[in-house]
């Protein structure tokens, strides 16, 4: 199994996975925060329509997890853990 590091951690993941796909499957639902009331969002759509499911991957901010295949290697980084800003 690859594997992604995700807020300095080891994340496994199934080739042809999104990312939001192996944070939905090792039980993350909520990877950032609504800046109104903090609420919490992960992925809603899954086809990239909306902006629930934002993270940072390899230092580019405002990715779409739901888009983002996983790849070996790659490092993404929630907002909730960075400033939990939109």
């Amino acid at each position: 199994m690859s594997r992604i590091s995700v807020d300095g951690e080891p994340l496994g993941f199934v080739e042809g996975q999104t990312v939001a796909a192996a944070l939905v499957a090792a039980g993350r639902l909520a990877w950032r925060t609504t800046r109104v009331g903090r609420r919490p969002r992960g992925v809603f759509c899954g086809i990239g329509v909306c902006f629930d499911c934002l993270v940072t991957v390899d230092g580019v901010g405002g990715q779409r997890a739901c888009l983002i295949p996983a790849r070996a290697g790659m490092t993404v980084t929630t907002q909730t853990q960075e400033n939990g800003d939109e």
